[in-house]
C-alpha cells in the first residue's frame, strides 16, 4: 500500500506542481527545524503520530473480527483451490469453483472495509505532507551510508547522487530527501503500530 501511495505522490505531488501551484522540490532552504539530527527525529515523530492516527481511524471504522474472519475464509479458499490445481484434482476444483461468486462478494466487501478509513485519512495526510512538513524541514534530513536508489531509472530516488549535488538541495552523496525519510519511517512504524493497535492485516 505504501508503494502505491509513494508512486502516486512521485508522479503528481513530488514534482512541485499541486493544483497549478508550481514550486521547487519539497523542503525549505530556510527550514524552521534547524540541523539534520533534530530534523531526523522530527520527521520520525510525524511519521509515528500520523501512523497512529491512521490506525485509530481504522480501529474505529473497521470491524476487526469480521475483517479477520473474511480474510481467513478467502485465503483458505484460495489455498485449497491452488492445492487442487497443483494436484490436478478436477472434482475438487469443480467443488471449489461453485463458491467463486461468494468469494468474489467477500473480496469486494474486504476491499470496501479497507477503503473506508482511507477515504477519511488520505486527504488530511496529503495536505499535512505537502503544506505542513516542507516549511518545517530542509530538502534533505539524513545521510545514508549506502545509496538507496535501488529502483531502475529515476523513479523513487531516495538519496542524492553525485550528479544532483548543487549545494542548494543536495550537499553530498547519499543525503536522504526529507519525503523519502518520512516514507521510510512511516513504513518502519506502520507494522509495529498496527500490531499494537490490533489493526494488522495479518491473520491471527
Amino acid at each position: 500500500m505504501e508503494l502505491v501511495i509513494l508512486y502516486f505522490l512521485q508522479s503528481v505531488f513530488l514534482q512541485g506542481d499541486f493544483f497549478g501551484i508550481t514550486q521547487g522540490p519539497l523542503g525549505s532552504a530556510d527550514p524552521m527545524v534547524k540541523g539534520m539530527i533534530p530534523a531526523m527525529f522530527g520527521i520520525l515523530g510525524f511519521a509515528l503520530l500520523l501512523n497512529l492516527f491512521n490506525a485509530l481511524v481504522r480501529k474505529k471504522l473497521v470491524d476487526q473480527e469480521k475483517l479477520q474472519r473474511i480474510m481467513k475464509e478467502t485465503r483458505g479458499w484460495q489455498k485449497e483451490r491452488m492445492a487442487a490445481f497443483r494436484a490436478k484434482d478436477m472434482e475438487k476444483q469443480a467443488e471449489l469453483n461453485k463458491k467463486s461468486a461468494y468469494m468474489s462478494k467477500l473480496n469486494q466487501e474486504l476491499m470496501q472495509m479497507n477503503m473506508r478509513p482511507m477515504m477519511i485519512t488520505f486527504v488530511p495526510l496529503i495536505l499535512i505532507f505537502y503544506f505542513v512538513l516542507p516549511p518545517l524541514f530542509s530538502y534533505t534530513v539524513a545521510i545514508s551510508p549506502i545509496p538507496l536508489n535501488v529502483i531502475p531509472a529515476d523513479y523513487f530516488q531516495l538519496t542524492c547522487t553525485a550528479e544532483k549535488i548543487d549545494d542548494k538541495i543536495c550537499h553530498r552523496v547519499n543525503e536522504v530527501y526529507f519525503w523519502a525519510w518520512y516514507f521510510l519511517a512511516s513504513i518502519a512504524f506502520s507494522g509495529i503500530i498496527m500490531k499494537l493497535t490490533k489493526t494488522s492485516m495479518d491473520i491471527t
